[in-house]
């Protein structure tokens, strides 16, 4: 009986060790940094090197944070550009963790880290498409057209333009890091995923684009029409006067048709070239 009990109190026992071994300690791999809380608030510096970490058991508690770069997908929204042309534009970015004390006090955790970035970078983006023409955010450099098409030839020279889309998009990262510096996240790059018109404004330029295709296929066809037609019938050739006379021909007097002598061998067909003998075609 004695034996009995002595025997569930070490199992007793054993398991409390274990579940105080196991509270007091904790593993972080090479994609993870920790801090450590104790009744919710940070105590020490964090922890970012992989390996065994130990803490008080049960009093503290390990609060991970991702090490890796996080991504960040923008809100598709509809902005007006500073030459009042209402566009979509959907934005996206790369962050990360610098300092997780920091960004534990601020935001506690990744999905307020989103919602944070959410504010500041669409704001940033609405500002800076505001403050720049359309040419602005579609283009980054100044560049001869390459005419591919008929229609083109008339675009000799593209608009200048001063800013450039890289730029903008550096003044966007530049502005919004200012705006995360307390917060202990970093905004490794941002990007312009997609640009596009409202769709009232898309839909005039697909018609108008359709017009021009059709104007220019219009021009084509009267051009087409309005060359003379050829001759495709062949027939005996006559030489006039004021052609000139081949020297495989004899000798006659200026003005008077003469006649091809008749050759020994057939006569080659239309469009056939044939050594040592000679064709003379009627004037179409």
């Amino acid at each position: 009986m004695n034996m009995g009990i002595r025997n569930i109190i070490l199992l007793v026992l054993g398991a409390v060790l274990l579940a105080v071994v196991f509270s007091a300690m904790f593993i972080l791999d090479e994609t993870q940094q920790a801090i450590v809380t104790q009744f919710g608030k940070p105590v020490g510096a964090p922890r970012t090197d992989p390996g065994m970490h130990f803490k008080v058991p049960f009093i503290q508690k390990a609060q991970f944070f991702d090490k890796r770069y996080l991504e960040w997908d923008g809100d598709v929204n509809q902005v007006p550009t500073k030459d009042k042309k209402f566009i979509i534009v959907d934005t996206y970015a790369r962050w990360e963790i610098t300092d997780p004390l920091q960004f534990f006090i601020r935001l506690r955790d990744e999905r307020s880290g989103q919602s944070r970035l959410d504010d500041i970078l669409d704001g940033e983006t609405r500002n800076a498409v505001a403050n720049h023409k359309l040419i602005d955010l579609v283009r980054s450099s100044n560049r001869t057209p390459e005419v591919v098409e008929n229609y083109m030839e008339a675009l000799e020279i593209l608009d200048s333009i001063t800013v450039g889309r890289g730029m903008i998009e550096a003044e966007i990262l530049k502005k919004a890091n200012g705006r995360t510096s307390d917060l202990g996240i970093r905004i490794l790059d941002f990007r312009f995923k997609r640009m596009n018109y409202v769709e009232d404004v898309r839909q005039r330029v697909y018609e108008r684009m359709i017009s021009e295709r059709n104007r220019i296929a219009i021009n084509s066809a009267v051009k087409d029409k309005a060359k003379p037609e050829r001759s495709k019938e062949t027939r005996s050739a006559i030489w006039l006067g004021s052609s000139p006379k081949p020297s495989c021909l004899p000798n006659a007097s200026e003005g008077e048709p003469i006649a091809a002598p008749r050759p020994s061998t057939p006569v080659p067909t239309t469009g056939q070239q044939h050594r040592g003998s000679c064709m003379v075609f009627s004037k179409a």
